[in-house]
């Protein structure tokens, strides 16, 4: 039960940190915007991660 607790704050924890980073960049005035832009972002950018994963394992 600790386990799904810890996992259930860190998870709180990261989505409250990426909405202070963008409520930081982008404002209140531009705010729902701002939180779609940066969520294709960081979807970009993990989908790339596992990406290049998966070709650097298949190259030899």
């Amino acid at each position: 039960m600790s386990l799904i607790r810890g996992l259930f704050w860190l998870v709180l924890f990261v989505f409250f940190t990426f909405c202070f980073v963008v409520l930081f960049e982008y404002g209140t005035h531009d705010f729902s915007t701002g939180f779609k832009k940066e969520g294709e972002r960081v979807k970009t950018f993990v989908m790339e991660s596992i990406g290049k994963g998966k070709a650097e394992k298949k190259k030899p």
